[in-house]
């Protein structure tokens, strides 16, 4: 059994103590009442007692009904308690002197005169403890006369019998308190087995020892939350994982075509002596490489940022067409070359950042034109309705296959493969986009059927 963990106590050892302390506090609370329940009968017993010899001396000494009768007192008295081995009794006097006294007893030794009648005395002597009662009872002679009777009974077996009940109920309370630490340790190491197969397996989670997962089929209703909230924890962790090591390979694979590039355009100008229009063709095709590279490693820094909670907070109001015949004008030039028509309509304004809305926008629109055919239109449309704004770029072209549209914005993914390399960029626009439009509290869609793709922006105009 372990009880400490770390130099503290574990959660068991607590929850086991715990169940000692309340057992033993609830049987302490429950001993006490039954001993003070105890305590008070007895007592009621004892004084019951005292109250029925009074009762028969006094019938005694209403009997003394003369001088003959008065001598007679304490030969009647002893006819009338024998066998009372456990009694005291002193009869007095108005003078104090013992009409009657128990052989032995230790009544005579009491003072009581000037008590007032029926006052209860106990005293200690010799180890033992008496309860006694005093009463004027008026004896019916020609002249009559109060005497003093004092009767004591011996307690000292109530006061055993109370001792051995306490004792007992320590004992009782004690083995109650340890079945009950006991118990309490089996339960909440029994309770907590679903927590220590936690533990064991975070202890051992590892990038190569994802794929595990915790059972809650023999979970309790308090553990099942957090086993869920585990395993969804090692969903999320896996998931991540795998994203980062497809990150890793595609980021390698997309560096390695321009390094390739660079070092073969590289070595085959110097493998031999050229002209300076040569050297300057190498540098130029050079420098388109190393513009490529620039742009992607500025996307894989820019949706670091993004993962990281480091993008620019949106305080500003965009007016949205603006922004977007603004990046008409700037494709112009290339949608006429394309014989491609751009379209503009409607309206919005939201909270966010210029640039970067810009820069989700000029995302979707140069895909859109790079996939319309000669003699398309492409289609921008803003909307406001119900708090939200959504802006639209719709253009004919290849329709996408279902399983696709949910890859799209996915870091590095093309929808053809086989351009990777020729100019299609490095795949991460869409993924810019997606990392935007959420950093404004947005999202991203996309739908495409019958030759005709939609991407949308959904927007909050007001944050």
């Amino acid at each position: 059994m372990r009880l400490l963990t770390g130099g503290r106590l574990s959660l068991t050892a607590r929850m086991a103590l715990l169940f000692a302390l309340f057992s033993a506090t609830l049987l302490l609370l429950v001993g006490f009442v039954v001993e003070r329940s105890v305590a008070w009968h007895l007592t009621e017993l004892d004084e019951h007692e005292l109250e029925s010899k009074l009762a028969v001396i006094g019938n005694v000494i209403d009997q003394t009904t003369s001088e003959e009768a008065l001598a007679t007192l304490p030969r009647r008295l002893g006819d009338v308690l024998i066998g009372h081995e456990l009694l005291d009794v002193r009869v007095t006097d108005a003078a104090g002197r013992n009409l009657y006294a128990t052989p032995g007893g230790i009544a005579r030794e009491w003072d009581i005169q000037g008590l007032p009648s029926r006052t209860t005395l106990v005293r200690e002597h010799g180890g033992i403890r008496y309860i006694g009662r005093q009463e004027t009872v008026t004896a019916p002679l020609p002249r009559p006369e109060e005497l003093q009777v004092l009767v004591a009974v011996d307690t000292s077996h109530h006061v055993r019998f109370l001792a051995l009940i306490r004792h007992q109920l320590g004992l009782a309370i004690v083995i109650a308190a340890l079945l009950a630490a006991g118990l309490g340790w089996l339960a909440a190491h029994k309770g907590l087995a679903p927590l220590r197969r936690v533990t064991q397996a975070a202890s051992g989670l590892s990038a190569e020892r994802l794929g595990e997962r915790l059972p809650e089929g023999d979970a309790p209703a308090e553990m099942l939350e957090l086993l869920r909230a585990f395993n969804g924890m090692i969903d999320r962790l896996e998931s991540a994982f795998r994203r980062l090591s497809d990150f890793s390979a595609d980021i390698a694979h997309e560096l390695r075509t321009p390094v390739s590039n660079l070092m073969t355009e590289t070595q085959v100008a110097l493998s031999r002596a050229r002209s300076a229009e040569d050297y300057r063709e190498t540098l130029h095709s050079n420098f388109e490489e190393f513009e490529r590279l620039a742009r992607m490693i500025g996307d894989m820094l820019f949706l670091a940022k993004a993962d990281n909670g480091l993008l620019p907070r949106p305080v500003e109001a965009v007016a949205l067409e603006l922004e977007a015949r603004a990046l008409m004008e700037f494709y112009e030039a290339l949608a006429e070359e394309k014989r491609i028509t751009l379209q503009l309509i409607g309206a919005g304004t939201v909270i966010g950042d210029r640039l970067m809305l810009r820069r989700a926008l000029s995302n979707l629109l140069s895909n859109a034109l790079r996939h319309t055919p000669a003699g398309g239109t492409v289609e921008i449309r803003i909307a406001a309705a119900g708090g939200r704004t959504r802006l639209l770029v719709r253009n004919p072209g290849p329709t996408i296959p279902p399983d696709r549209l949910p890859l799209l914005f996915d870091r590095f993914h093309r929808i053809d493969p086989s351009r990777s390399g020729h100019g299609e960029g490095a795949g991460l626009g869409l993924a810019i986009t997606r990392s935007i439009a959420e950093a404004h509290g947005g999202r991203v869609h996309a739908e495409s059927a019958d030759g005709v793709t939609i991407f949308s922006i959904d927007l909050p105009s007001n944050r």
